[in-house]
């Protein structure tokens, strides 16, 4: 008997008293780039996907892409390729969902007369959540989006300035409402793809004024007004090359710039281009996605 309690004895003080200081091996913490979580703001539950590149370091910028009406977060995720670019370049991207309206199509509620919800606010909030959360940089909050997502985007850039650094609408304009009440409380850079043959949100200003959408005028005003609000005092013209003959439209970008803080204002004119996403469908001569990050990158403080 006293033989087993001295073997006892010896591996407890072999390897139950082992030194404290001793560093323990560190457990390996799962990670992910993407995944979907989900949140409730004012009473309605809201979904959103973040994409944290393998790139990302803190204090890396937060790009917010916001889909089109009727459509859905995981379609711009899938056809902007945006995560691809985040790729290279380092920066988060959070692909939220609008709400459903009674009719069935999801929506954002850019100052629209057909929704009461606060997608203004949402939005800004989650930007501000998820910026504390993963450490993005404050100064580099910026939004995107197509469509609707465009008018919301503008509809940010009117009313959340401080949180939203800079827009980039594709085939959006701004709602009547945003038209006729922009006052940001800062100046911020824009950028405007849009296509001259666009039957939905037509560059003209003829879109329908039902429910709040039209209002707007042609968008080269709509363009000159943030040019005279970033107080810019100089046009440059680029005219990209025509790769695609095949997709019957050309595209040419004019920088307004010189304005104050540095701030540009970027407009792409697709002629003959229709509510498009240029890369993913109609014209192939620009990646919009590329396009849309590289007006970002000059902007970033």
């Amino acid at each position: 008997m006293r033989k087993y309690i001295f073997i006892y004895l010896f591996l407890f003080v072999l390897f139950g008293c082992s030194n404290q200081d001793d560093e323990l091996e560190p457990i390996a913490q799962p990670t992910w780039t993407q995944k979907e979580f989900s949140i409730n703001y004012g009473g309605i539950n809201r979904r959103y996907i973040i994409y944290k590149p393998k790139s990302y370091t803190e204090n890396s910028p937060l790009l917010f892409m916001l889909h089109g009406f009727g459509s859905n977060m995981n379609n711009i995720l899938a056809y902007s390729k945006m995560n691809d670019v985040a790729d290279q370049n380092g920066f988060m991207i959070c692909y939220p969902q609008g709400t459903t309206l009674v009719t069935g199509q999801a929506h954002w509620n850019a100052n629209l007369q057909m929704s009461t919800v606060n997608d203004i606010d949402f939005l800004s909030f989650l930007a501000l959540k998820i910026q504390e959360e993963y450490k993005t940089s404050k100064e580099n909050i910026f939004t995107s989006g197509m469509s609707n997502g465009g008018f919301m985007s503008y509809t940010l850039g009117c009313e959340k300035s401080d949180v939203f650094k800079a827009v980039a609408s594709i085939t959006g304009t701004m709602s009547g409402y945003d038209w006729n009440n922009c006052l940001p409380a800062y100046k911020i850079p824009v950028l405007q793809m849009s296509g001259t043959a666009d039957p939905t949100v037509p560059w003209d200003g003829t879109m329908n004024t039902a429910y709040g959408w039209g209002g707007a005028p042609h968008i080269l005003e709509v363009m000159e007004f943030w040019s005279d609000l970033n107080a810019c005092v100089q046009d440059e013209v680029f005219n990209f090359p025509d790769i695609d003959k095949s997709d019957y439209s050309t595209v040419s970008l004019t920088k307004k710039k010189g304005g104050s803080y540095n701030n540009e204002v970027w407009f792409y004119r697709v002629d003959g281009g229709g509510h498009d996403w240029p890369g993913a469908w109609g014209n192939n001569d620009i990646n919009a996605s590329d396009e849309i990050w590289k007006f970002f990158k000059q902007h970033l403080k």
